[in-house]
Order: structure tokens, then C-alpha cells, then sequence
């Protein structure tokens, strides 16, 4: 079975490491580096893995076969028209470092088809399940901009604060979800308050700009910081947020200070 695994970055080669080690073929295709090997990567593949950045994924997905397999497992904001050309498409998303899947420890993930629970269950990696695809993928995207705001606030982890904020922050990505046609409840998976429980401390690094942006306005990353993308779509009105989310409205307010 050979499975390409479209971004060789830390999660891609973690996924597809799983994959070698239950016997796939896997065939890696790096987007800043080879883009001439697209169509090559993906000829005959059983399914087809997608990681690139959110900002990549529009420029991949028309190359790429309609009618293989996709699997999405870019945490970034990606909304359901972007695959409608796609026969057959199913979100992967979750809790889980690169580093934690390559040690082989204990991770806990959401999927939206029950054949990626089959392609990646381990003794170390399970999934709970969903067929709420646009509410996956929300929860993918919005969690990292609130991850932001926590580094901003220099929340730290186990403190009444912070739990105070984890709270928040879940109440008002519920209210997110329902605002733009998903299912409330996907963000009571692994995906929702899970991702956004790890998401919001360190070692993440939408939480570590915010924490730097703290400090001065003028930080940057030099890696993809999926919540500045998702934040700029969020201001251009391309997610409906309901009337009186605090946090969000604070993150929003303060990114206006931000070059």
C-alpha cells in the first residue's frame, strides 16, 4: 500500500512513520523544497496524507487526484468548499506532538472515518470518532489563535488562571462551532478541548509568539505559526463569530498593535 505524505515537516514524517512501521509504502513530498515531484509523489498512491501549512494547502489541492483518498491533517483553517472537488475526504486531527508519536508514548487523536483509525492505530495512538468534519477542522484552526493569547497573558499551566482561561476558551469555541454549521460537541473530543489544552503552554509555538509578542509587538516567527493565518481570516470576516466572546475579542483588539 503506498501512501503519500504530502509536508515533510515534524507531524508529516511522524504520521508516515507510523504508516512504515505497519508495512506502507511511504513517499514523502516536501512543499518548500520539491514541487516538481508533486505529480510523481502522488501517482498511484492508495491515499494521499495532507500536512502542509494551511497557507500551502490551496496551492497543492488542484494538482492533486480527485478521486484517491485524501486524508486532512493540516491544523490549520481549511473550510469544507476547498474539497468539494474530492470524492472522498476525511479529517485528522488531535492532540498530538511529533515528538510524543516518534517516542511512541501515549496520543490521543480524532478522526472522521473509521478507515484512519484502522491506517494509524497503534498500542501508543487511538482515536475517538466524529463525522463532524467542519467542526474538526474548526477546532484545528481556532485553538491556535487562542493559544496566542494565552502565551500573551504568560498563562502557566496547572494554575487557577489558567484553567480559568482553558474554560473560557472552550465555551467560546462551542459557541464558534455552532455559529458556523458544526457540532458543538466535536470540542468535547481530543480534537476540541484536548488539542486546546496543549495548545495553550509550551512547547507550542502559537503559544511561544504569544509570549514574545508580549514582550514586543514587533516578534515574529521564523515557523509556521498557524494561529496568525487563522487569526487574519477570522478580522477578513471568513468565520462568523457570535456577539460577546471575550477572549476573542481581546486577541483581536490587541493584534492591532502588531506589524
Amino acid at each position: 500500500m503506498k501512501i503519500a505524505i504530502l509536508g515533510a515537516g515534524a507531524f508529516g514524517t511522524a504520521l508516515g512513520g507510523v504508516l512504515a512501521e505497519k508495512g506502507c509504502d511511504v513517499d514523502y513530498y516536501d512543499a518548500l523544497l520539491e514541487r516538481e515531484r508533486l505529480t510523481d509523489t502522488v501517482a498511484g498512491t492508495t491515499a494521499i496524507v495532507l500536512c502542509v501549512p494551511s497557507t500551502t494547502a490551496p496551492h497543492i489541492l488542484p494538482h492533486l487526484p480527485k478521486n484517491v483518498p485524501l486524508i486532512v491533517a493540516t491544523k490549520g483553517f481549511l473550510t469544507e468548499e476547498i474539497f468539494i472537488e474530492f470524492e472522498d475526504w476525511m479529517v485528522l486531527s488531535g492532540p498530538g506532538y511529533a515528538e510524543d508519536i516518534k517516542a511512541a508514548k501515549p496520543t490521543h487523536l480524532t478522526a472522521t472515518d473509521m478507515r484512519v483509525i484502522e491506517a494509524f492505530s497503534t498500542e501508543y495512538l487511538d482515536f475517538d470518532y466524529t463525522i463532524d468534519r467542519r467542526g474538526v477542522l474548526l477546532c484545528g484552526a481556532l485553538k491556535n489563535v487562542y493559544a496566542i493569547l494565552a502565551g500573551l497573558k504568560n498563562l502557566e499551566p496547572e494554575t487557577a488562571e489558567h484553567r480559568e482561561f482553558l474554560q473560557k476558551a472552550a465555551k467560546e469555541m462551542k459557541e464558534i462551532l455552532a455559529a458556523n454549521g458544526a457540532d458543538s460537541k466535536t470540542m468535547d473530543l481530543n480534537c476540541g478541548k484536548g488539542d486546546l489544552e496543549i495548545t495553550c503552554y509550551y512547547p507550542s509555538r502559537n503559544y511561544e509568539l504569544g509570549r514574545r509578542l508580549g514582550k514586543n509587538p514587533d516578534s515574529k516567527s521564523e515557523k509556521t505559526v498557524e494561529g496568525m493565518a487563522t487569526l487574519k481570516r477570522i478580522k477578513r470576516g471568513e468565520i462568523e463569530l457570535p456577539q460577546g466572546l471575550e477572549l476573542m475579542g481581546q486577541i483581536i483588539e490587541l493584534s492591532k498593535n502588531w506589524n
